[in-house]
C-alpha cells in the first residue's frame, strides 16, 4: 500500500473546502513520538484506545455519510462522552458484505462508534495497521480540533478484517495532545 495514495482515496470520499489537511507524510511507527505512538501504533480498535487514554467513554458524531449498495462511508468525530471535546477525526469506508444485517443496521444507525459495534457483536476481526501519518491540520481539521492551522498531530491508516475479509478502510487522526 502506498500510504499517501490510500490517504487521498479516503479524503476524496468527502472533499473539504477549505481543505482538511495542510500536509501529511508517512512516518515509521518506531519514530512516532509519545503519546501518539502508544495511541496509534498497534492493531487494536481506536474506540477502546481513545477511551483508555482519555479515561472516559467516547461518542460518535457523524459529520457526513456516503451510503451505496455495498459500501458505506462516513466522516466522523469521536467526542468525550457528554461533551463537544473532540478526541479523534475519522473517515471510514465499510464493505457490509462481510457482516450480518444486524451489525450493518447498527452501524447505519450512527449512534455507536464502529469499534464498539464490532466488539459488542463479537465480529471476528483483525486490524491491519497500514501506516502512521504525521499531519498538519488544514483549516477544516483545525476547526474540528479547535487548534491553529498547521498544528501537527498524528494519525493512522488501517484495515479491519471481518471474518477474515478486508471489510473496513480507516483514516484515524488523534486530536493534538499537550
Amino acid at each position: 500500500m502506498n500510504a499517501l495514495i490510500e490517504l487521498q482515496s479516503l479524503l476524496d470520499l468527502f472533499p473539504d473546502q477549505p481543505p482538511l489537511l495542510q500536509g501529511a507524510e508517512h512516518v515509521p511507527g518506531s519514530t512516532t513520538p509519545e503519546p501518539y505512538k502508544s495511541m496509534l501504533v498497534h492493531e487494536h480498535h481506536m474506540t477502546v484506545t481513545m477511551e483508555n487514554y482519555h479515561h472516559c467513554q467516547v461518542e460518535v458524531q457523524v459529520l457526513d455519510r456516503n451510503p451505496d449498495e455495498s459500501n458505506y462511508s462516513r466522516k466522523i468525530l469521536l467526542n468525550k462522552e457528554g461533551t463537544d471535546k473532540v478526541v479523534q477525526f475519522g473517515i471510514v469506508r465499510f464493505n457490509f458484505q462481510y457482516v450480518t444485517d444486524q451489525v450493518k443496521n447498527e452501524i447505519i444507525a450512527e449512534e455507536t462508534p464502529l469499534g464498539r459495534v464490532l466488539i459488542t457483536h463479537n465480529v471476528l476481526r483483525h486490524i491491519d495497521l497500514g501506516a502512521i501519518l504525521r499531519v498538519e491540520c488544514g483549516p477544516t481539521l483545525a476547526k474540528h480540533f479547535n487548534c491553529d492551522v498547521g498544528t501537527v498531530t498524528y494519525g493512522r491508516l488501517a484495515t479491519i478484517f471481518c471474518n477474515n475479509r478486508p471489510a473496513v478502510d480507516l483514516l484515524e487522526i488523534s486530536s493534538p495532545l499537550e
